[in-house]
């Protein structure tokens, strides 16, 4: 007997999957199959994806939101798509494109049309991605142009530490050891006491 799965995916732990889920809840879609993902869709190396890969099955119904929920690569989403609806023998509803309803227009024409649609929805998706990545880096460089600081504030160095500094510089301690005192790992100490000359 055919089943309905729901797949469901953010690109991160920070973002709300509700939106998804509601949606899918309204297409029938019982809690126990739907699988989420919680990160970027450049590939399909994803922990609940595999998951439900596992236990798709022919005449199976696969309900998504959108094409980019699926993945944000061209050639990936085309080669998941093949591999779901013709090795498989799953079905694929994308919610907000009608067209993507495999079970509508299997002739010739429909296959077509859905192929086109599916190639043009890939390359939106993937497009997107590769933008967020562009402003993402624009936003950082921009950021640290204004002196934002990413990252762990520094760790500030202990009081004796110039006096730890210029014994390691005598030799009168080594470098592990001078570490060891301040309470701080060997790079760490390195990269400070140099900075110090400075």
């Amino acid at each position: 007997m055919s089943k309905i799965f729901g797949y469901v995916r953010v690109s991160g732990v920070d973002q709300n999957e509700e939106r998804q889920l509601i949606a899918l809840r309204g297409r029938g879609v019982p809690d126990r199959q739907m699988y989420i993902d919680k990160q970027s869709g450049k590939d399909f190396e994803r922990p609940a994806y595999k998951k439900m890969m596992a236990r798709l099955r022919k005449g199976d119904l696969l309900y998504i939101l959108s094409i980019d929920r699926l993945g944000r690569n061209y050639k990936e989403i085309q080669e998941q798509w093949r591999i779901l609806t013709k090795e498989r023998g799953v079905d694929i509803c994308v919610l907000d494109m009608p067209l993507l309803d495999t079970r509508n227009g299997k002739d010739l024409m429909g296959a077509f049309i859905a192929d086109l649609v599916l190639q043009i929805l890939s390359f939106v998706a993937q497009s997107e991605r590769e933008n967020i990545r562009k402003r993402q880096q624009e936003g950082i460089r921009a950021a640290k142009a204004r002196g934002i600081r990413f990252g762990r504030p520094p760790r500030p160095v202990p009081d004796n530490f110039a006096e730890v500094c210029a014994a390691w510089r005598d030799k009168k301690m080594t470098l592990r050891q001078a570490a060891c005192v301040c309470g701080m790992p060997a790079g760490t100490f390195y990269s400070k006491a140099v900075h110090l000359e400075r």
